[in-house]
């Protein structure tokens, strides 16, 4: 094969349709890029490790859900992914390729190996091995890794894989014991449960600054922050954040660090067309490696795209973060107080200083609450305020209508 930068790829040929496989260089099918997670789940961190105001457990947005359909299978209520209860067990990579292609578990017969994005989407950050274990369990009791459907873009002999410490990097197949090696690599197979949405891009461009992931549906900082930071510096310079209009910026957690990662890239492993990562650089996330002394918290290395953890006195980069999966257009105030404070508003987001036509803001505070407009917010034709009965709306700043 020759991929659309003019270089050959080698074949790779199986005893199935679905091994024969070509490494994962290639740049974006021009049709578009496939959704197959409806939204993007919490970390589960539950845990404060800091009195400082931005880490990961200050933000919970998309807590994750399971439900045990009692068939051997799992449905993520988050991600909409069906999973299976307990994995296959430990196996070479190929063979996993082949396990998932003819398994016929809950009478499904479309499951497949988990994408990296997807394998990570289900691990749990305070736990070892950081899955909940009301809903996984590993064939043998135990697994070292996991591994994902996607090798290494310029290294064939590696695949990315989770880990039961939490993290997810670049393999080589050969430390599973069936390839004589002294690991457990284990195969957990995945389906979607409904019809996949295809969008045309991965990010887009929003030309003030900011880019937004069309797969999450979150918005970044096109532009790392200038210099390094100790991990309680940058969810400082996050919460104090003001671009493109908007004031609800934070330190981003790793599942949605990880989430920028495009592993057909490398040095840096995501798309510097839209974001200006800089090579081979640790990014922080507001996520804690739990742990006695909470002195830790992971980053993602732009290298390759691993996700690990680092001192939080060492000084490492800054991508910002705003939103949540959330796609209908309205922001809603349920708290009591001022407009300004993220954590009064539904999923922590706050509206932009000028709300789009087509754009609504609820009002609809804690009982006997109140909301207090202390910014001055910018209100575009076709956009709407709505104040659910018996709450109370003061305008102590600017309401302007466009």
């Amino acid at each position: 094969f020759v991929n659309p930068t003019s270089t050959a790829d080698s074949v790779y040929v199986g005893f199935s349709q679905s091994q024969c496989i070509v490494p994962t260089s290639s740049t974006p099918s021009s049709t578009g890029v496939k959704k197959t997670m409806k939204r993007l789940p919490d970390t589960g961190v539950s845990s404060d490790y800091t009195t400082t105001y931005g880490e990961d457990n200050d933000f919970l947005i998309y807590s994750p859900y399971f439900v045990n359909n009692g068939n051997g299978t799992i449905t993520d209520t988050v991600t909409g992914l069906m999973w299976q209860r307990v994995d296959g067990g430990e196996m070479t990579y190929e063979r996993a390729i082949a396990y998932c292609d003819t398994l016929g578990l809950a009478g499904y017969s479309d499951w497949r190996l988990p994408d990296p994005h997807e394998a990570f989407s289900i691990l749990n950050q305070q736990l070892n091995p950081a899955l909940d274990a009301t809903y996984f369990s590993a064939t043998g009791g135990t697994a070292d890794y996991w591994w994902t459907a996607v090798r290494q873009v310029n290294d064939t002999t590696k695949v990315w894989c989770t880990n039961a410490g939490g993290g997810i990097g670049n393999k080589p197949k050969s430390e599973t014991l069936s390839a004589g090696g002294t690991f457990r690599y284990h195969v957990r197979a995945v389906r979607d449960a409904a019809a996949v949405p295809i969008v045309s891009s991965h990010f887009r461009n929003n030309g003030d600054g900011t880019i937004t992931d069309s797969l999450t549906n979150l918005m970044w900082t096109r532009l790392p922050y200038a210099d390094s930071l100790t991990w309680e510096n940058a969810l400082i310079y996050a919460d104090s954040l003001k671009l493109a209009g908007y004031i609800d910026w934070r330190l981003p957690n790793i599942k949605e660090m990880h989430s920028i990662n495009e592993e057909r890239l490398n040095s840096p492993s995501v798309d510097t067309s839209y974001l200006r990562v800089v090579t081979n650089k640790k990014y922080w996330s507001g996520t804690t490696l739990k742990n006695a002394t909470g002195a830790k918290a992971w980053y993602l290395n732009s290298q390759y795209g691993i996700t690990t953890y680092d001192d939080k006195i060492r000084r490492n980069l800054v991508l910002c973060v705003r939103g949540s999966s959330n796609t209908t257009g309205k922001y809603i105030f349920i708290g009591n107080g001022n407009w300004d404070v993220m954590a009064n508003w539904l999923n922590y987001t706050i509206p932009p200083g000028t709300l789009p036509s087509g754009y609504s803001i609820l009002v609809d505070p804690l009982t006997a609450g109140q909301c207090n407009l202390n910014v001055t917010q910018n209100i575009s034709a076709g956009a709407t305020i709505e104040v659910n009965t018996g709450k109370k709306f003061f305008i102590l700043g600017n309401l302007i209508m466009q």
